[in-house]
């Protein structure tokens, strides 16, 4: 959660600073550097390992270098983010801001080459040629020294700061097991010629003087490098919310500079500029229309399904879509004081804000890791102390860190995510890295965007109303409404117009052909057809032509808006003739998906910006109680009404499609996107939906609660081997054999219970 600081008493200001932070491993560092910020005096800081920023609140007159220096001391890097250039829409990338997850990669293949020769050699016996031990040593040096070097040099920081973590632990167990394997070889046995390490599982006293423990320096290394490697990958993604949304602006725009139109970047817009939107365009900035009259669809930003007309004097957003008519507007707002940009720096502060999931392996880490650097000193004391003599002592006590290093902790949390990632993308469910699944568990309430996630998200022909004539002369049957109708509104671009187009053709077929066509701004359309004289539109337009509505098509006018849909008048030769109900359809799965969430313990909530008789309407056809179900609130009211239930107490999970769900997304504890909705809302959500169909949810949830359950049995079993060699390894009794054969069963039990979520199967495929 994002923490404000409270305003101090008298005239004291806050200033939100942001810093970049650099050299974090794992999420305890983020919590060492809030408490190094936080006790600077009027300090409220939040530090946010996944996007690597920290927003801190600190009174007027508190230098930025003070806050850097405080993270400096803590041993990691801090900077304030660089701004982007003034002449581009791209974020500033410098040579000097490499992808940490290149840098892994790299690691990882080359750890991985060499290390699988010197496992498979201290494994099989039959591959132990004449110094072969010397072979293992040439390979597994550069693993245990340069690819680990990460680890190294993260235990070194954390070391000079009295901290323990699991870089720690992996360090002290890989450097533990390089550095015996060179005392066996160099002063030892286990360098003469033809030495081999015998396949046998027995449990004796060693002086160690034989025994390399090269395989586990290498294959620990290895592993736990995949592990961060899918980490890292996750965490670059961080920034894309933000990036989705920029990227919905113009790139372009058309501007009336001495009376002709010049084509220049967005970016170079300023306040005053008059530009051209034609149909079909994008706005390109926050401004008024001078010019024009059309209808806008600002359904991603706003959420409302039905296009908005707009006139000269009216505002219009930027990256909204110009479905009508040629508009001249005067820009208004331009750059970060838009409404877009707006709503990246919601999407922003909510996903820095999220709570901070401390990763299971780093809490247990911070017990385990002093408890085991105890348990190998008392064993080197211990056995110093009874004249065993110091070769014997040393064994134990190294070995009491080598098996302390639990190899199967890399493979964990990873084989778990990479299989139960890949068998939701199988279902059509995208997770995108292991801190989302903490929030599944929790869950108790999930919040329904309407327009896009309930609905279609798209307007069609709903229903047919056809007025009851003095005689049946005068009566019109519905396909001839259709025919009629449907002709004229083919020849319009507004999206209502060819909502009805597409709808009477379905239903009729063929449409004929318009003559004479007319659009009446903002009113309707007129034209001939088969020698009619015909109108569609609003109610005024058939009253500008002596043509009212009869008192039944008055009273369908009148229940299709009671129920929040759109109502247009046909008339034609002197008369009205029939009402066409337009409106969003409710997505024919949406009612079982959200009793499906009831079922897994969910409340499930109806929020959208469209207006409340809309929003009622949806609800209670789909199951929604009308008590949850709030309406007509903008992208900011989203974000509030998510942290108003979070606030009762509610673990809140969010599933939307549209850009002004974006924020909200970020901002749940779980946020749930539709994979045919915005890139915005996607990259803000936690999980994507690929499908579109709201019953994925439901699946989503119930496989991520299967793979988080199935992550922490790994995570206990990754321990629980090596807790239990422990003794052995403090009594001396741990041989090479032992200690490979824990490492290779703790492994093959890991993946082999990861692999039991290939067998999870969704409810609708």
């Amino acid at each position: 959660m994002t923490t404000t600081a409270p305003a101090p008493t008298g005239s004291a200001t806050l200033t939100d600073v942001e810093l970049s932070i650099g050299g974090m491993t794992c999420a305890s560092c983020a919590n060492r550097i809030e408490r190094k910020l936080n006790k600077l005096d009027g300090v409220t800081a939040t530090v946010n390992y996944a996007t690597e920023k920290a927003h801190v609140s600190a009174p007027d007159g508190v230098d930025p270098a003070d806050l850097i220096a405080q993270v400096e001391a803590a041993g990691y890097t801090a900077e304030l983010p660089r701004p982007p250039a003034a002449d581009s829409t791209e974020p500033a990338a410098g040579p000097e801001e490499p992808d940490p997850s290149r840098s892994l990669r790299d690691r990882l293949i080359i750890s991985t080459v060499l290390s699988v020769p010197v496992i498979a050699m201290a494994m099989v016996p039959a591959l132990q040629f004449t110094y072969w031990q010397w072979i293992s040593l040439a390979l597994a040096g550069p693993v245990v020294v340069w690819a680990a070097w990460p680890f190294h040099r993260a235990a070194w920081t954390n070391l000079r700061h009295g901290a323990a973590t699991m870089d720690t632990l992996i360090s002290m167990g890989t450097l533990a097991a390089l550095a015996w394997s060179l005392y066996a070889l160099l002063l030892g046995t286990a360098g003469v010629p033809g030495m081999t390490h015998p396949f046998e599982l027995t449990i004796a006293p060693s002086d160690g003087a034989a025994n390399i423990y090269l395989e586990v320096a290498a294959g620990v290394t290895t592993f736990i490098l995949a592990g961060r490697y899918f980490e890292a990958r996750s965490k670059r993604r961080a920034g894309a919310a933000l990036r989705a949304l920029l990227e919905l602006g113009a790139k372009d725009v058309a501007v009336l500079r001495g009376g002709r139109e010049q084509r220049i970047p967005t970016a170079q817009l300023a306040v005053g500029d008059r530009f051209v939107v034609r149909p079909g365009e994008k706005i390109a900035t926050d401004g008024v229309i001078e010019d024009g009259s059309s209808a806008v669809d600002a359904s991603m930003l706003t959420g409302e399904s039905v296009p908005v007309e707009v006139r000269p004097g009216e505002t219009v957003v930027g990256a909204t879509v110009n479905a009508g008519g040629r508009l001249v507007v005067r820009a208004t707002r331009i750059g970060a004081d838009t409404q877009l940009a707006q709503m990246a720096k919601l999407v922003e502060d909510a996903q820095t804000g999220k709570a901070q999931v401390q990763r299971l392996a780093d809490r247990v880490s911070g017990v385990f890791v002093p408890i085991v650097i105890a348990l190998a000193v008392g064993t080197l004391g211990f056995w110093l102390g009874t004249g065993a003599g110091a070769a014997a002592a040393f064994t134990a006590a190294v070995a009491v860190l080598i098996i302390a290093c639990p190899c199967a902790l890399g493979l964990a949390t990873p084989t778990a995510l990479l299989v139960g990632t890949g068998r939701g993308a199988q279902l059509g469910i995208l997770i995108k890295g292991p801190e989302v699944l903490e929030s599944t568990r929790r869950v108790d309430t999930v919040v329904l965007d309407k327009t896009g996630t309930v609905t279609t998200g798209r307007m069609a022909l709903l229903d047919v109303h056809v007025a009851s004539g003095a005689d049946e002369a005068d009566e019109a049957d519905e396909a001839e409404v259709l025919r009629l109708a449907g002709a004229v509104e083919n020849a319009s671009e507004h999206p209502i117009a060819a909502a009805v187009a597409r709808g009477a053709t379905e239903r009729v077929g063929t449409l004929p052909d318009v003559e004479e066509f007319t659009n009446h701004e903002g009113l309707g359309v007129q034209g001939l057809v088969d020698g009619h004289a015909v109108l569609v539109g609003r109610a005024s337009l058939l009253e500008q032509w002596s043509q009212p509505l009869t008192s039944d098509l008055a009273a369908a006018k009148a229940a299709a808006e009671e129920q929040g849909r759109t109502a247009i008048a046909v008339a034609w030769d002197g008369a009205a003739r029939a009402v066409l109900v337009v409106g969003d359809t409710v997505k024919p799965t949406s009612a079982q998906a959200v009793a499906e969430l009831r079922a897994l313990g969910l409340t499930p909530v109806l929020l959208t910006g469209d207006n409340a008789a809309v929003a009622r309407t949806v609800a209670a056809q789909v199951g929604i109680d009308a008590g949850d179900v709030i309406a007509e609130v903008l992208p900011a009211d989203k974000v509030a009404v998510v942290q108003r239930l979070q606030s009762e107490g509610r673990v809140v999970a969010m599933v939307g499609d549209g850009v002004n769900d974006a924020a909200a997304l970020a901002t749940a504890d779980l946020g749930l996107a539709m994979g045919t909705g915005t890139d915005a809302a996607i990259e803000a959500g936690d999980i994507t939906l690929v499908r579109g169909d709201l019953r994925a949810a439901a699946d989503a949830i119930r496989l991520s609660r299967r793979t988080l359950r199935t992550i922490k049995g790994n995570l206990f079993w990754a321990f629980a081997y090596n807790v239990a060699a422990l003794p052995l390894a403090a009594a001396g009794l741990l041989n090479p054999m032992i200690a490979g054969a824990a490492m290779a069963f703790s492994s093959v039990f890991v993946v082999s219970n990861s692999l039991r979520l290939r067998r999870f199967t969704g409810n609708h495929r």
